[in-house]
């Protein structure tokens, strides 16, 4: 019994030794999102890479998808979600809390109306092709943005668009209305509940061609400089070993998973790194972006 006591005390005092070596076990994962579009279509075209990640780690991997930008940021930082699919200015605010956050992949888009093929899209600015024609005309309208947190449906707007109108938004718009997704945004726009809408490219690109909509209907007023697409990142909490297999399993083997590719616009996966958003966070800490 001595004995006994003696090896468990010596395994216990391994483990506290090297906490991550628990990590490389868990019973399961977490994919944590940002709310891109409708909740049922995000289960549905996640279940092949949710299956796939499953496999490699050996465990069941449970997708989230939270109802705030700043939520799935407070799940990866917490240690609440293991994976998460973030927005560039998401993913900023997420390491700048923990660098110890990692950005390991990214989509390459296949390219749409707004958007060409690569890994980069910008944020518009659209209007109706009935509506205001111009920037100087959108000026008092009510405008629809999806989250203060968004990259292009929030923050790039409010540093970028604000400093070549040389006004903040909300002195120069009549009303902002954040919508709570792009797609929420675009539907705001074309029920004509607000006049101008500030969207990402790719989701713009996406709507339109899911809800077979000609994209004559609507007119760019301001387009934004390109920004790097969402990258997926390991939370600060999730092994070595464990983060290896699944980068593995999402970058090495690309026809597995390129009907899930298809299903977000993209041509496939592709690794990034901290440098490739590098650009997007000097702007932050320039403008004093919380």
């Amino acid at each position: 019994m001595r004995v006994l006591k003696t090896l468990i005390g010596l395994a216990l005092a391994q483990l506290l030794a090297n906490p991550a070596t628990a990590t490389c076990t868990p019973h399961s994962l977490r994919l944590a999102m940002i709310p891109i579009k409708d909740v049922e279509a995000m289960r549905r075209e996640h279940q092949p890479l949710l299956e796939r990640l499953g496999a490699a780690a050996g465990v069941p991997v449970e997708l989230v998808i939270s109802p705030s930008y700043e939520s799935v940021v407070d799940a990866i930082v917490s240690g609440g979600a293991d994976i998460g699919r973030l927005g560039p200015a998401s993913y900023i605010l997420a390491h700048r809390r923990d660098r110890r956050i990692e950005a390991f992949a990214s989509f390459t888009l296949s390219g749409g109306t707004y958007t060409p093929p690569g890994n980069h899209y910008q944020a518009l600015l659209l209007s109706r092709v009935d509506g205001p024609a111009s920037v100087t005309a959108v000026r008092g309208t009510r405008v629809a943005l999806s989250d203060p947190a968004s990259t292009s449906g929030g923050l790039v707007p409010s540093v970028e668009f604000a400093a070549q109108v040389d006004s903040p938004l909300p002195g120069y718009f009549g009303a902002l209305v954040y919508a709570g997704n792009h797609d929420k945004a675009l539907e705001a726009l074309l029920e004509g509940r607000v006049e101008a809408a500030f969207v990402a490219s790719e989701r713009a690109d996406a709507y339109l061609a899911s809800h077979a909509i000609d994209p004559a209907r609507l007119r760019v007023l301001w387009r934004s400089a390109p920004i790097h697409y969402d990258p997926y990142v390991f939370s600060a909490g999730l092994c070595p070993a464990l983060r290896q297999r699944l980068r593995k399993v999402m970058l090495e083997s690309p026809e597995t998973l390129a009907a899930f590719a298809a299903s977000q616009g993209a041509t496939g996966l592709v690794p990034v790194t901290h440098a490739d958003y590098a650009g997007l966070e000097r702007m932050m800490q320039e403008t004093g972006q919380p």
